[in-house]
């Protein structure tokens, strides 16, 4: 997740490792989705 979060440091995915946090699902929804997300996890909130 830390090399993901040095191409996409929107996401914050050094910091809370790809899980749901708060600010992992603000980050979605203000940013969109990057291609290394998951489509059914985010489905339920985004």
């Amino acid at each position: 997740m830390i090399k993901y979060d040095e191409i996409y440091p929107e996401y914050g995915f050094a910091k809370h490792k790809g899980y749901g946090t708060k600010e992992h699902i603000e980050a979605i929804k203000k940013y969109g989705l990057c291609p290394i997300h998951r489509r059914s996890f985010v489905k339920n909130f985004v």
